[in-house]
């Protein structure tokens, strides 16, 4: 079966024994960005909304199998991807979990709310495989020159 290119993934990576959790109220953006971390070698795990990814960390932190990354939509129902945001921050034991926005939002106040609420990275969609991929490696979660 031929794959079509948004079937391929960035790089052949072998698993790194790292995990994201992708967090989007679109089961379809949910599937591309799953494709394109599991490509880096990201186990995932998937919720459609803030309260549901909540849900899912703390189960998570109950079995000492936190994320390394969440990517985070802005708007969801439920809880929005900026209280999520708040909401992680507040907890000490998730402090090491990089945080990624992934989202329509592109303007610039809104893009300075969210890092300032602790966000790591910004991307803006639509996005290419390949700028998720750098982001992650600028954020020092994948090898450098993963995309050469």
């Amino acid at each position: 079966m031929t794959q079509s290119p948004m079937d391929q993934s960035p790089t052949d990576q072998r698993p790194t024994g790292q995990s994201a959790l992708i967090v989007d109220d679109s089961k379809a953006m949910r599937s591309i960005l799953r494709r394109i971390v599991a490509g880096l070698g990201f186990e995932t795990t998937e919720a459609g909304h803030g309260q549901e990814a909540l849900d899912h960390l703390e189960a998570a932190t109950a079995i000492g199998r936190v994320p390394d990354l969440c990517l985070i939509d802005w708007n969801m129902p439920v809880m929005d991807g900026y209280t999520l945001i708040t909401e992680i921050r507040k907890r000490p034991e998730w402090r090491n979990v990089t945080l990624m926005m992934v989202t329509t939002e592109s303007e610039q106040g809104q893009i300075v709310r969210a890092l300032a609420a602790g966000a790591h990275e910004y991307v803006i969609k639509p996005f290419t495989p390949d700028a998720i991929a750098e982001k992650l490696e600028l954020l020092g979660l994948v090898s450098k020159g993963v995309l050469a």
